[in-house]
């Protein structure tokens, strides 16, 4: 285990209100020309940092052919409920490596994070996930971005999150919370039980839910991209999606948006990585990929 012992008392003490006054001065971080300390980390070697006071563990996956002096998209990847960052990272239990993108990216355009969620016993018998008690996964957050961008090149204008179930939870937290620290979530099968805290500012939004949840109905899906909806400016309406059985997924772009919202509903339960019937790869992967990527770097 890599632990970064040149973090100081103030990062591990970081407030959530210490990143966003800074976030955006300026579109290239601090680590910039430099050459890297954090490396693409294996599944057996995770990165550890210290958060209120406890240690966190994180893996990181570099572009092929990292260059200091280009700004890349920096986009956290959150595990779901009992899942570990290590199944998102090598792509088991369930998970496509890195939720699919990295595949779907032959620029190699993007710095990816993948974070380990805390075990709290009052959280559905005790098992890992995003409870974010007390806001200290936002903080978690927060210490991470600071950490990333001092050793990395990254383009601070073009952060971004994903993760399904809990990870879209913790997504959809940040996107109520830190809004004007990221570009765009997408929110894969998510509720809301991390929280979201403020919630009445504008972000890119990507939902998608399945029309058949047993464990997150789709109404909770529904409710969460309303809330965008709304702050975003955009024109209501009822968006079509598809027959149970018809084993498709429908995409609806809502018009008039101040900050982009996209929908995709599917014939389907609480997984991952859905697909149409008949298809050998999912959808899921493409559609984030689209959305995270309208976002062009200047």
């Amino acid at each position: 285990m890599k632990r970064l012992s040149n973090l100081s008392t103030a990062l591990s003490a970081l407030t959530l209100s210490s990143l966003p006054a800074a976030a955006l001065a300026a579109a290239r971080s601090a680590g910039c020309g430099k050459d890297p300390t954090l490396l693409t980390s294996p599944p057996t070697t995770p990165y550890t940092v210290t958060v209120n006071s406890k240690a966190r563990e994180f893996y990181v996956r570099l572009p092929e052919g990292y260059d200091r002096d280009r700004a890349y998209r920096l986009i956290f990847t959150f595990h779901a409920l009992g899942g570990r960052a290590v199944e998102v990272v090598a792509g088991e239990g369930g998970y496509l490596e890195w939720y699919g993108l990295p595949a779907q990216d032959p620029d190699e355009s993007a710095v990816y994070v993948a974070a380990q969620g805390l075990v709290n016993e009052n959280d559905f018998g005790g098992t890992t996930g995003w409870a974010n008690v007390g806001g200290e996964d936002v903080a978690l957050v927060d210490a991470l971005v600071e950490l990333v961008e001092a050793d990395l090149c990254i383009d601070s204008e073009h952060r971004y999150s994903t993760g399904f179930s809990y990870g879209g939870a913790m997504s959809y937290a940040l996107a109520c919370e830190r809004s004007a620290e990221f570009r765009a979530v997408a929110v894969l099968s998510g509720g809301p039980m991390s929280g979201c805290v403020g919630g009445n500012e504008p972000i890119a939004y990507y939902g998608q839910h399945g029309l058949s949840d047993q464990v997150l109905p789709a109404d909770l899906g529904r409710d969460l991209r309303d809330r965008f909806v709304r702050n975003n400016g955009c024109t209501p309406q009822e968006p079509q999606e598809p027959a149970v059985g018809s084993g498709t997924h429908m995409k609806t772009e809502y018009e008039g948006c101040t900050h982009p919202v996209t929908w995709v509903a599917f014939d389907g339960d609480h997984v991952s990585q859905p697909k149409d019937a008949g298809a050998s790869q999912s959808f899921a992967p493409e559609e984030t990929w689209a959305f995270f990527s309208q976002f062009t770097q200047t």
